[in-house]
This record gives structure tokens, sequence and C-alpha cells, in this order.
């Protein structure tokens, strides 16, 4: 393991090297991650504290709020911070922390994503059996297996990465630690790595995706039965659902089911799921959801109280 210690900090080549570009990228998200902050404890708290809580779909979502809130703040405040340093580096530990945490926080959200589709599901296709099916102690089992879920997935992409030779060049072109820009600096053969890479994330995220399609394809098929107001609530949340989900596995899945090779695009489309999901599912689950809208109101607004 000498030759790990060639190297002992990574730089970090960000955005753009241009400071005007730097300056506005800045403010920008900046302003973006106080939206994710205030955004996701919004709904967190509003569910914490009211009835809804008891509902699986908001239990999920509010488990949802906290690994987005957990998953950008992996990555963006360290962003900010360097796009106003000079020299924007990071240590060799905190690049393989950043690299198991962001995963680890990404694949909790990739299975409670999926979680919240199962809930949908069965209680759209199986509603008089869905008290007994989403019984609160499946809840809390499939948020627990949710964790142990992305615990697996993050420890393989961190095997994968912390046993890797790097000799030197140390510039990452991104503004984060992830497997694909290390496998470019790794002094070694990295071809069998990549499919290990393609199989643990690219797959992974390409199967949960399928299996997502399907599931609301069967909710689709099944709502056609129902009456034009239950139909219209059912759709409404689905909805919801399936922009969150494309929004999030979009821009994955074009990163990670490619062969192990870094594009200039990447940057732009990492942004996606590392900052732009985290700041709008809020926005998305609230806006269109009468009982989420209730709840703010009854604990933020003193008149909504009685």
């Amino acid at each position: 393991m000498e030759h790990l210690m060639n190297i002992t900090e990574f730089i970090l080549l960000g955005f753009s090297q241009r400071k005007e570009i730097e300056g506005l990228c800045f403010f920008l998200f900046l302003l973006c991650y106080l939206a994710i902050l205030i955004g996701n404890l919004l709904v967190m708290v509003s569910i914490t504290f009211s009835p809804l809580i008891h509902q699986p779909m908001y239990f999920f979502l509010c488990y949802l709020s906290l690994s987005d809130l957990c998953y950008t703040s992996t990555v963006t405040p360290k962003l900010i911070i360097d796009l106003l340093a000079t020299k924007k580096s990071i240590s060799y530990d905190g690049c393989m922390t950043q690299l198991f945490t962001m995963h680890f926080f990404g694949g909790i959200e990739v299975f409670i994503l999926t979680g919240m589709a199962y809930d949908r599901y069965v209680a759209i296709c199986k509603p008089l059996h869905y008290t007994v099916i989403m019984s609160r102690q499946r809840c809390h089992v499939m948020i627990a297996a949710s964790c142990a879920g992305g615990f697996l997935h993050s420890f393989g992409q961190f095997l994968l990465a912390i046993f890797l030779p790097y000799c030197g060049p140390n510039r990452i072109d991104h503004y984060f630690c992830d497997v694909y820009p290390l496998l470019k600096l790794a002094c070694t053969d990295t071809s069998k790595i990549g499919f290990l890479v393609i199989a643990n994330s690219g797959l992974m995220g390409l199967v949960t995706f399928v299996v997502l399609l399907i599931s609301y394809g069967v909710i689709l098929y099944t709502v056609r039965s129902y009456s034009a107001e239950h139909r219209h609530k059912a759709l409404s949340t689905c909805s919801s659902h399936v922009t969150v989900v494309v929004l999030f596995f979009a821009p994955l899945l074009f990163i990670y089911i490619r062969p192990a090779k870094t594009l200039p695009e990447d940057k732009v489309f990492a942004l996606f799921y590392t900052i732009l999901a985290p700041m709008l599912n809020p926005l998305i689950y609230t806006l269109r959801n009468t009982e989420m809208k209730n709840a703010i109101r009854r604990l933020w607004v003193p008149d909504h109280r009685k």
C-alpha cells in the first residue's frame, strides 16, 4: 500500500477557471443550497409534527427529504467553498470519505424511491389490503433495508477506489470525488474495475428505474376502471413520484451506465441529482398535494392551527 501515499491530496478543477463565472456560480449554488435546506427541513418538520407521519407515503417522504439533505450536503458545501478558494484541494482521506458518503446517501435515496413506488402500487392496486401490507413495522423494515442497501452499494464503490494506486497527476476534472474521475488518475489498467462500477452503479440504477417504470405502468392500467375523481387523485400523486424518479435517474444513468470514461457534460448532468433534484423535490411533492399544503399551513400559519 506504500504506492498509495504518493498522492496525499487531489485538486478539484470544478466548473470553470474563470473568476467571474466562479463568482456567479457561488451565489447561484449558495441560493440553491439554502433552498434545499429550507425546503427539505420544512417538509420533514411539517410531516413529523402532523398526523401525516402515520401515513406510509408521508413517512417515506420524510425520510426522502432527510436523505436528500444529507446527500447534497456531502457535495454542495465543498463546492460552494471551492468557488471562492484559490486552491481547490481535498485530502486523500477526505476524497474517499466524500465518495463513500455520497454513494451511501444516494443509494438510500434510490431504495426509498423504490419503497415509495411500492407504497403507491399497494395503495392503488390492492387497497383492501393496504393497511395490513404497509404496516408501520414494515415501513421501518423498508427504511432499514434502504440504509443497508445504500451501505453495501457505497462500500463496494469505496473498495474499488481505495485500493487503486494513484501515482499522479492529482487533478480531478470534477467538482467532487467520484469513481470515474478517480479511475483516470490510477496508474494501472482500470478496464475491469470500470465494468464493476457499471455493475454496481449503472446496472443497479437501470434495474431500479425499469422496475419503477413497470410499477407505474401497472398503476396506470389499474386506474382505468376508477371513477374520474379517484383516477385524478391517483394520477396526481403518481405524477409527482414519476417526475422525481425521472429527474433523479435520467442523468444518473447517463453517467454510470456507459463504459468507464468521463465527459465534459458529466459535471452538468451531475448537478441534476446532487443539487437540482434535492432542491425541487419539496416543491414537486407539496405544490400539487393538498394534504402537505394543509399540514404546512397548520404548523406554520397561526390562523390555521385552530
